[in-house]
């Protein structure tokens, strides 16, 4: 009975990461407007992947080998395309767009985890997805003029398509790595692997814009939006998304990503005063029931291996 709470508990563990992402929205409010999209991004994950790195080596327990770097440096190149596509393409695009391309992350992880892990895509599964993307779909048209979807830029709509699949390719190919090494050090390595490549991809668009890190200005503002996106968005969401594949396929972590614009139109309203529109209630309690539908799987043989528990 207890092994089955807390099997169910961890399981939901993606849904606190999506939260946590929904608050991206407001954070990046300030953000953008402080500091390039890429330079933030880097930032961003330089902050997570140092904050990872101390829990890890505070616990103590052996590091990566030479051997077994490349498939962590594998999925730090997943980090660094989702990370630069999502905040360049976010910067591009108006918020309608942003909120509608970003949750085709679950349709995406749904398929690669059945191309390319064999997972199963049940009735249940394909229904609760379903019915959580209609329910997000009738959150955002209350949030936003859904007719301005084509007003916007298209390389910012191909950059957020990118990142939609980048994410789905970080959480299935990651899948194998966190049942070998636990949530904890899948995040941590994998994060640490992408530090690098996000630096020369901040640098060139710093010496594109003909700027140096001097000019990013220390300000309260920028200061609170590297640190949430660092210890929250990163640090902690990336930890509690690895967490919930090790109990759970990638097909099924994926639904949860839905409730991510339901947290940011919330925190909308309560932070930036915002109206919440009238299909908010709707669409959440959609939502819900198709997360609910998902979660209540009982896990098949793809899931079933014995996670290594940090």
């Amino acid at each position: 009975m207890t092994d089955a709470i807390g099997r169910y508990a961890f399981a939901i563990a993606p849904l606190a990461a999506a939260a946590l992402w929904g608050g991206m929205y407001v954070v990046s409010k300030w953000g953008f407007t402080l500091v390039p999209p890429v330079t933030l991004g880097f930032l961003r994950v330089a902050l997570g992947a140092g904050a990872l790195w101390v829990v890890v080596a505070g616990r103590g327990g052996p590091t990566p080998t030479r051997a077994e770097w490349p498939a962590f440096a594998a999925l730090g190149g997943w980090v660094t395309l989702t990370v630069a596509t999502q905040f360049v393409g976010t910067e591009l695009t108006n918020a309608s767009q942003g909120s509608l391309l970003t949750v085709m992350t679950p349709v995406f992880t749904v398929c690669l985890g059945a191309a390319v892990l064999g997972e199963r895509v049940t009735a249940a599964k394909a229904g609760g997805t379903a019915v959580a993307g209609v329910g997000t779909a009738v959150v955002l048209a209350g949030q936003y003029d859904l007719s301005s979807i084509a007003a916007g830029n298209l390389l910012g709509v191909a950059l957020l398509l990118v990142a939609s699949v980048a994410w789905a390719g970080y959480t299935v190919w990651g899948l194998r790595a966190v049942r070998r090494y636990g949530a904890l050090r899948a995040a941590t390595y994998s994060s640490l692997a992408s530090v690098p490549m996000l630096g020369v991809l901040a640098a060139g668009e710093l010496w594109y814009l003909g700027r140096s890190p001097a000019d990013i200005p220390v300000t309260v503002e920028s200061t609170v939006a590297v640190a949430y996106l660092g210890l929250a968005s990163t640090a902690a969401a990336w930890y509690l998304w690895y967490k919930g594949l090790e109990y759970v396929s990638a097909g099924t972590v994926a639904v949860f990503f839905f409730a991510q614009p339901a947290v940011g139109a919330a925190l909308g309203a309560a932070l930036l005063g915002e109206a919440l529109g009238p299909g908010f209630v709707a669409g959440g309690a959609l939502m819900a029931v198709g997360i609910w539908m998902v979660s209540r799987e009982r896990a098949g043989p793809e899931e079933s291996s014995d996670p290594t528990v940090e």
